[in-house]
């Protein structure tokens, strides 16, 4: 008999609604499907992580679109992350600059409406129209559409577009039903979000659903941030799955027969962006030695429990332009140490902290809350930079924004899926070129500038991978990234849950397949 954990005693006092016990330990294989309920809490749901609402043409979104099983893409990543049809059924590159998409021809919305090439249209042009990152991923130039079938041209080569669609900006949504006050919208997924809140989504099953009838009628999102208080719920019961539950807990559920765990290495990394706009970091020594005095394997292994692979750049080993395809700083305390000597930061009082010029090598490091793992980074950074004779002020915040925008950071650490479109341009493009939306660091390099400007226009894949880990060995060299590890991420549920699997996109999660029998 395998061990069981033991469970925690403390109760949960007003922190899930009383709508979310409805259907707790009730579900059974009797039960018809609009009986079943489902109970899910998940960290990932939050005002800091930009993506509370429906709408997927509002920040982040649609990631809470196309993770709760409203809306879905036209295309969509396997569990290689190779791309498949979704709401399409194929794709023609017509030219350089032009793609026909042929659509399905048995897809409706969950109101009813038929979705037709029109729909498709109305919903990519007000998406381009309004959202702050896709029109600079998609350079769409014009769409026109011709009963289930629409044609993109745009702007510039188009090598990785039909990539870039599966981002869940991507999701495809009825224009004339249009966006509620609470951010909802209506989709052509399985289910249908019936109340939206801050903290809460309720769902019910679409039952006309053109992918097959949902295995769950009700589902309920809800946010817990705390990871105590996400570990109890799950331990009594009050909900049936959890996602970002903290790495110490993790190890209640393993090994016990009442609990299963779907875990996944994603593309989800963990970086600190050097900010060339701070004195010090400008300093070329001192950013080689912060990325010399990083203890990687320390923080997978101890901090992060072992759910975590440490990084090398910024994409994973299962992709042919990550893992050690590009070479690292080696974790090498003595060898900072005599980096930072030779460029003149000495510790001449002693307390351990070096200084030039009168100056104290010490660095503002931003990172936030929302993800566990970010804290974490900062308390092991900031033990291992002290080695080095490095000082870490952490301000862990989810105002985090506000710092950003007043400049007032050398660091800025956050969590970022690096691959979501299976294409290597996605994270080069927002990251690392002038301009880019996430280039925290405000990084500049010629050579990375002329390298990006080729992989936008090289069609062939095994040069777009050249090109790729031609640019993230620059950024390395540089120094103007730190990539710490890229998660695994686990799904823990209880027994009876089934159709609930981690996927390494960090897309998929409500389908309908989704069951829960006891």
């Amino acid at each position: 008999m395998k061990k069981k954990s033991k469970v925690l005693t403390l109760m949960l006092t007003g922190v899930l609604v009383a709508g979310m016990l409805s259907g707790c330990g009730t579900a059974g294989s009797t039960k018809s499907a609009e009986e079943k309920v489902f109970n899910y809490g998940t960290v990932a749901y939050s005002v800091g992580n930009s993506n509370v609402g429906m709408n997927p043409h509002e920040s982040y979104i649609g990631w809470s679109t196309l993770r709760y099983g409203v809306g879905e893409t036209l295309f969509k990543f396997n569990e290689k992350m190779e791309l498949e049809p979704w709401l399409a059924t194929d794709f023609e590159q017509l030219d350089e600059y032009t793609v026909k998409i042929n659509l399905r021809d048995d897809v409706n919305f969950s109101n009813g409406k038929k979705m037709t090439g029109e729909a498709v249209k109305a919903c990519l042009d007000d998406l381009i129209a309004v959202h702050d990152r896709a029109p600079k991923d998609l350079q769409i130039k014009s769409i026109t559409a011709d009963g289930q079938s629409i044609t993109i041209t745009t702007e510039i080569k188009s090598p990785a577009l039909v990539n870039y669609l599966c981002d869940p900006y991507g999701c495809i949504i009825d224009m004339e039903a249009g966006v509620t006050a609470d951010k909802n919208v209506v989709g052509t997924g399985p289910y249908v979000a019936k109340t939206i809140t801050d903290t809460e989504i309720n769902l019910v099953a679409n039952m006309d659903y053109w992918g097959g009838k949902p295995k769950v009628g009700t589902v309920n999102v809800k946010s817990i941030t705390d990871g105590d208080t996400l570990t109890m719920a799950l331990q009594s019961g009050e909900i049936d799955a959890a996602q970002g539950l903290p790495y110490a807990s993790l190890e209640l559920f393993q090994n016990n027969d009442d609990y299963t765990i779907s875990s996944t290495n994603t593309s989800r990394v963990y970086q600190a962006a050097l900010n060339y706009n701070s004195a010090v970091i400008k300093d070329d020594a001192v950013r080689q030695a912060m990325a010399m005095s990083i203890d990687k394997d320390g923080f997978t292994s101890v901090l992060l429990h072992g759910n975590g692979t440490p990084a090398i750049g910024p994409f994973p080993a299962n992709f042919t332009f990550g893992g050690d395809a590009v070479k690292d700083a080696s974790y090498d305390i003595e060898g900072a140490k005599k980096v930072l000597e030779a460029a003149g930061w000495v510790d001449t009082d002693g307390d351990g902290i070096r200084e030039k010029a009168g100056q104290k090598l010490s660095v503002k490091w931003l990172t936030y809350t929302s993800r566990q793992e970010l804290p974490l980074l900062a308390e092991s950074v900031q033990a291992s930079y002290k080695l080095a004779g490095i000082d870490v002020q952490v301000n862990a915040t989810d105002s985090y924004k506000d710092f950003l925008k007043a400049g007032d950071y050398d660091v800025f650490a956050n969590a970022f899926v690096t691959a979501p479109t299976g294409d290597p341009q996605y994270y080069f493009t927002t990251h690392v070129i002038d301009g880019s939306d996430y280039n925290r660091g405000h990084y500049h390099s010629d050579t990375v500038e002329s390298l990006v400007a080729q992989l936008r226009n090289e069609f062939d894949a095994e040069k777009r991978s050249d090109l790729a880990v031609q640019i993230g060995q620059q950024v390395l060299n540089d120094n103007a990234y730190i990539y710490a590890s890229h998660l695994k991420m686990s799904f823990v549920m209880k027994k009876g849950v089934s159709g609930f699997t981690a996927h390494p996109s960090d897309y998929y999660e409500i389908t309908a397949d989704l069951d829960i029998i006891e």
